[in-house]
């Protein structure tokens, strides 16, 4: 089994290369292509599902990761289910009755840092002057539903720590924090729908 990885940023494929093969195994082959913008990513993806659809092997997915930005959600989803549907490729909610799909559409609410937020305890791993207790103030109870930005917010506790007084690193900081991410416990209810989906993945081999 292969999976595709299709993100917006080079901070999610940071990230994704740490919290991969976490959920999926060691056994999973995997590729992360990293566009420069979500806009960018938005753009090229009608194409780039046209040209998988000439070649794509039986046992390969792709997962599309792209970031809500306080987008309408259903309406963002749509666009990627559309895109798919166009290319001739099956998705996940579009298959029936168990079938096989070929493309799972994923979206980080409201950002990628919600679900380093949902660990808090990989951010104190990753930068120990963060107090293990941040998940414990209302504003970060809840992951998908900081307010303000949630990239905003991470520079702003890592600052308030003494880190990245220039501004936040992104990739450096994806990287750190989710190399001690432990999936099953992030509080993020969107990181856990993208891991259900690989799940899925998986399950389907």
């Amino acid at each position: 089994m292969h999976i595709e990885f299709l993100v917006e940023e080079p901070s999610a494929e940071a990230a994704l290369h740490n919290l991969v093969p976490m959920i999926c195994g060691s056994d999973i082959s995997f590729d992360i292509h990293a566009f420069r913008s979500k806009s960018d990513l938005l753009a090229k993806l009608p194409l780039r599902l046209k040209s998988y659809r000439k070649f794509l092997p039986r046992d390969w997915r792709i997962v599309v990761l792209i970031d809500e930005d306080r987008q309408d959600c259903i309406a963002l989803k749509d666009v990627l289910e559309d895109a798919a549907i166009q290319a001739g490729l099956i998705t996940r909610c579009r298959a029936r009755g168990g079938s096989r799909f070929q493309v799972l559409n994923r979206i980080a609410v409201e950002e990628l840092e919600a679900w380093f937020f949902g660990d808090v305890q990989a951010i104190h791993q990753a930068y120990e002057k963060i107090p293990i207790t941040l998940g414990t103030k209302s504003a970060y109870k809840d992951p998908d539903a900081i307010k303000g930005g949630t990239w905003e917010a991470m520079e702003r506790e890592l600052q308030r720590a003494g880190y990245f007084k220039g501004g936040l690193a992104k990739i450096k900081a994806a990287r750190a924090i989710s190399a001690n991410m432990e999936p099953s416990r992030n509080r993020s209810r969107s990181f856990q729908i993208f891991r259900q989906g690989l799940l899925s993945i998986i399950s389907s081999i």
